[in-house]
């Protein structure tokens, strides 16, 4: 994501580079509720900011702990990314480098596009027609094979702990541990399979609570490492008597580090994941140099599967990518050869901030419906991404669990089953009595830790199958089919897909004509609201927002009609094939709670022959605003009707859609021609693209110009978005380009200005995204032009420091030199050390509602208000005044007076610089 660091450089010459391009769009600010920053620079509750000069912080501290989790805090301004803030040890407050102290409005705090700090943001209050309308969806018809079911293998665990490894960016080593799971007495090497769990706290204090978990790495001594890698034992545990050797490995190295990588660990967790295969590839080749754990579980290393969890998930993807197409040496952990083939994925609740999933691997994502902490559930990106980038062979499954949250699928992460503290991520305040009718637990919905956890073990076990065995029996209860697995039961587990046997395509695309629909942007802002509208309850995991929060190439047909009968016509730039095809396979999606939603579907061909292939009924998932139910439903119909008519399917002009429901909402994602089958895969040979990022000084006059640096490897041509922020004005600059190895595909000069006046690092920002025949590694790069100069400093003198009631008490605040940019001093009211203090009553009220923590009433030393002022000193000035305005009353006292000094962020005198006293008297 984007820093908070600006680059205060040469915009146009940035712009100028990718002049002509399709997509300039300026950026939208959020709906949902305003935490506007006063006119005066004040900031709203909870905010602050802090440090002096190059230690500038913007502070936010919520009301309750936050924990440690997967899903990323940023922080947002006026509809802008202002960055990714580090968490404090108290879970509570939150700080980012900051740049500047005005246009501060609409401050908001999210999480997976959460909001975190503005109150009741958690509890969604679901309508009463939602709570009527929460029940499970219907059990789907059994699948022919269950492969939640043991095998015939008992199992052996065992552990290993081997030399950390460093990895670059990092300054702790890293564990080398893990628990492996395997079958007893199996013959042979048999296949493996590796889990990575997610972020997580790292080290608990046995016996203290809560309070004793913290994100530290190392473990301070009294403390012990959380175990999250022991979490999957029963997933192990089920695949390991199928056959497989399996092992989970730890990372809080990774998790105790990651808040400073810029893209969350992804390509550390790869590096780790790749050390480890890396182990196992030499254990197999000379068994004597195993470790016990191992020396009897012999792994087939042709046979792979990555199973990850959260943050893991976006890792093992990284690790899938890293094995086909290598990162710059300069990145990755791991440079030696590649002695595995990695044939599928599992991620689980993953997050995917690169949003550059591997199209070549297959792989199945499971959707928490319950999530919490990635609620937004953007791994959803890790099937509609792999849309066009390659060949189209592999299966991408996404298996979304109804009433299933984040945590669950580890026992390390549940309580009652957790060596340390854990909490349900799915949060309910204890204090109301609101619940939420589908994720509170209790409901008809939401799913038993136990439930979870078994649903999720059935699903990786039918991965495994499918992707590794090769068995095409588990296929239907991946491809979107609607097939379930009994010993999932009691779960609703839903799914749809990419990839496989699916032909041709329906894209909503910029190519693409809609009629009687219309086509919508489906990223926007909090949560897609061009596309749900304003009355939406919850959000789209579709519509997840990325790195831009407008984004071009991803769109939706947004369908809403109060009659039935008047059809949607979408016509791709091209006729397509759907030759070979069985059915015609959609995936739409309609509001939460609803149901019977029927379309007809027809198809047209090039000369004009019209096929009525039948009606589709379509319902709602179970959903409130808290939820991210707005998912496609996989459904199909037989092409029979248009090979009968004699319709030309190899050339088919457009798709109709027409509404037989009395009045109702849809979306479509997509549509393809599908048949049955899951066909063999081989990756494709393609470019890879990782942008760089430089650091330079900025000089004290004159200008340089730097170029963003893009690195090409790998084989071929493909087709790759890059994207320019201008941070100054939000706007974004994107353009395809065609990339191959060895060349700049892409030109981005960035002029930076020296000078000699104090300023922030300046920041510039290219992303990138694949879109045909290619790869994306590093997606986020730049420059950064560091500030070079020494802050200026303050110092506070009188200006009446003796006024008569009704008058007002003036210092003046003044910088040694002016700076390049605002400059913010905080102020505190002391105790004072002899005679009377001012009271609060003595000041103006509304003064006091300004700069104090808490009402007038009762009256008490202004001290005791809490009064800690932060003023701001515009860029090129050098003071600002601190007024006091106090009351005339009528009763006779003696002379009294306030005392105040300039202070560092955390309220203290700043060493050096003396408190000063005023006075207030009745009479001249």
């Amino acid at each position: 994501m984007f820093h908070a660091r600006r680059i205060g450089v040469t915009a146009v010459a940035v712009l100028a580079a990718l002049a002509g391009t399709p997509g300039l769009a300026q950026a939208q600010q959020p709906s949902g509720t305003s935490a506007s920053a006063a006119s005066d620079g004040g900031l709203p509750p909870g905010w602050r900011v802090t440090g002096e000069g190059a230690s500038r912080q913007l502070v936010w501290r919520a009301d309750r702990t936050v924990p440690m989790g997967d899903a990323r805090v940023e922080f947002h301004a006026g509809g802008r990314l202002l960055g990714v803030p580090k968490a404090a040890k108290d879970g509570r407050t939150f700080r980012l480098p900051f740049d500047r102290a005005t246009s501060l409005t609409d401050l908001q705090v999210l999480a997976a596009g959460r909001r975190l700090d503005e109150a009741g943001a958690d509890s969604g209050a679901p309508s009463r027609s939602s709570l009527a309308a929460a029940r499970p969806p219907a059990a789907l018809p059994a699948n022919s094979v269950d492969p939640g079911r043991p095998g015939a293998y008992r199992t052996v665990t065992g552990e290993y702990d081997l030399a950390p490894v460093k990895l670059p960016g990092f300054a702790q080593p890293v564990e080398m541990q893990a628990v492996v799971v395997a079958p007893k007495g199996a013959t042979g090497k048999r296949p493996l399979a590796l889990f990575l769990h997610g972020r997580h706290a790292t080290c608990y204090k046995p016996g203290g609570g809560d309070d004793g978990v913290t994100g530290d790495w190392p473990c301070p001594a009294g403390l012990k490492a959380i175990p999250s890698y022991q979490g999957y034992l029963q997933d192990q545990k089920l695949l390991a008597s199928q056959g497989y050797v399996t092992v989970s490995i730890s990372a809080n190295g990774i998790n105790g580090q990651d808040w400073a990588a810029e893209d969350g660990g992804a390509q550390a967790r790869s590096s780790l994941v790749r050390q480890h295969l890396a182990k196992w590839a030499g254990w197999t080749a000379h068994p004597g140099d195993a470790p016990a754990a191992v020396r009897n579980a012999k792994a087939d290393l042709n046979r792979v599967l990555l199973v990850g969890h959260s943050r893991g998930g976006e890792g093992v993807d990284r690790a899938a990518m890293d094995s086909l197409y290598p990162a710059p040496a300069a990145q990755d952990g791991y440079r030696g050869p590649v002695r595995w083939k990695i044939r599928g994925t599992v991620l689980i609740g993953p997050t995917v901030f690169g949003q550059n999933p591997v199209a070549d691997v297959p792989s199945a994502t499971i959707l928490p419906g319950c999530d919490g902490d990635v609620s937004d559930l953007q791994g959803e990106v890790y099937a509609d991404g792999t849309r066009g980038v390659s060949k189209g062979a592999a299966l991408h499954s996404a298996v979304y669990v109804v009433g299933a949250n984040h945590n669950f699928f580890n026992t390390e992460w549940t309580p009652g089953k957790a060596q340390a503290p854990a909490n349900d991520d799915f949060w309910d305040d204890p204090e109301s009595t609101d619940r939420d009718p589908v994720c509170s637990t209790g409901t008809r919905t939401r799913l038993t830790a136990d439930q979870q956890h078994r649903a999720g073990a059935t699903y990786i076990a039918a991965a495994a199958r499918l992707f590794v065995a090769g068995d095409d029996r588990v296929r239907p209860l991946l491809d979107g089919t609607g097939r379930r697995a009994p010993s999932a039961d009691p779960a609703r587990v839903l799914t749809h897909a990419v990839g496989a046997r699916r032909t041709g395509g329906f894209l909503p695309d910029a190519g693409v004509k809609v009629s009687g629909a219309r086509l919508c942007a489906a990223v926007d802002p909090a949560p897609a609201r061009a596309c749900l509208g304003a009355a939406a309850h919850g959000s789209s995991p579709h519509f997840a927002t990325w790195a831009l929060e407008k984004e071009a190439g991803r769109s939706a047909v947004a369908l809403k009609w109060s009659a039935p009968g008047r059809a949607t016509k979408v016509t791709p730039a091209k006729p397509l094939s759907l030759s070979g095809a069985r059915n015609l396979t959609l995936r739409v999606f309609v509001p939460p709670n609803t149901t019977g939603t029927k379309l007809d579907v027809s198809l047209t061909d090039s000369a004009g022959h019209r096929a009525t292939l039948g009606r589709v009924k379509v319902d709602g998932l179970p959903g409130t605003e808290r939820t991210a139910s707005y998912w496609a439903r996989e459904v199909r119909v037989p092409l029979t009707a248009a090979t009968r008519a004699g319709f030309d399917l190899k050339h088919v002009k457009s798709l109709e859609l027409t509404p037989r429901s009395r009045s109702g909402r849809a979306w479509l994602m997509d549509a393809w021609g599908w048949a049955p089958g899951t066909p063999a895969v081989t990756a494709a040979r393609l470019p890879r693209v990782d942008i760089g990022r430089l650091s330079v000084d900025e000089g004290d006059s004159g200008t340089r110009t730097y170029r963003i640096p893009v690195e090409v490897s790998g084989h071929g041509t493909g087709k790759v978005r890059f994207t320019v922020l201008d941070p100054d004005t939000g706007r974004t600059v994107d353009k395809l380009v065609t990339v191959r190895p060895g060349s700049t595909p892409v030109d981005v000069p960035v002029v930076v200005k020296g000078d000699t006046r104090f300023g922030y690092d300046k920041q510039y920002d290219l992303v990138a995204k694949a879109v045909r025949g290619a790869v994306v590694g590093s997606y986020l790069g730049g420059v950064i032009a560091r500030n070079d100069d020494p802050a200026p400093t303050a110092s506070l003198t009188p200006i009446a420091d003796r006024v008569t009631e009704g008058g007002s008490l003036s210092w003046r605040i003044s910088l040694s030199e002016a700076a390049g940019v605002d400059i913010w001093t905080p102020v505190r009211v002391l105790p004072v050390t002899e005679g009377t203090e001012l009271s609060t009553k003595d000041v103006d009220p509304q003064w006091l509602a300004d700069h104090a923590d808490g009402p007038a009433d009762p009256e008490r030393p202004l001290s005791q208000a809490d009064v800690w002022a932060w003023m701001n000193i515009p860029a090129g000035a050098t003071t600002v005044d601190f007024t006091v305005p106090t009351v005339k009353d009528q009763v006779a006292e003696p002379a009294e007076s306030m005392r105040l000094a300039l202070t560092d962020e955390n309220g203290e005198p700043v060493p050096g610089q003396q408190a000063l006293t005023g006075t207030v008297v009745d009479t001249p």
